[in-house]
């Protein structure tokens, strides 16, 4: 499986992004998608995560801010970010979840940046 992050970017506080993780390779394999994010010197957090039955979950810091959704054609996943804060600086990844295997399969990481 391969994922490929975009979307990330420089944005004033209270703006907005969204971020894109395209999938490739074995999807059927994939039962879930999540988005996770690093701050430097931290370990990942997970932001949000669908299934493929479009079942969505979020972390504390993306309720009521944050949106998941997903494309089954495009086999892509999106993270609309609104009223970003500067604490929502970080880099970015999505992942992939397989039964038996965990989030074993991550994209390359996208750069959010917000400034105050």
């Amino acid at each position: 499986v391969q994922l490929q992050a975009s979307g990330g970017g420089l944005v004033q506080a209270g703006g907005s992004l969204r971020l894109s993780c395209a999938a490739s390779g074995r999807t059927f394999s994939i039962t879930s998608i999540g988005w996770y994010r690093q701050h430097p010197g931290t370990q990942r957090a997970l932001v949000a995560s669908i299934s493929n039955d479009g079942t969505a979950a979020y972390g504390d810091s993306a309720k009521g801010r944050f949106t998941i959704s997903r494309d089954n054609a495009r086999n892509t996943v999106y993270l609309q970010t609104n009223s970003l804060k500067p604490e929502d600086t970080a880099v970015y990844y999505c992942a992939a979840y397989r039964p038996g295997w965990g989030w074993d399969s991550w994209g390359q990481g996208t750069q959010v940046t917000v400034s105050s």
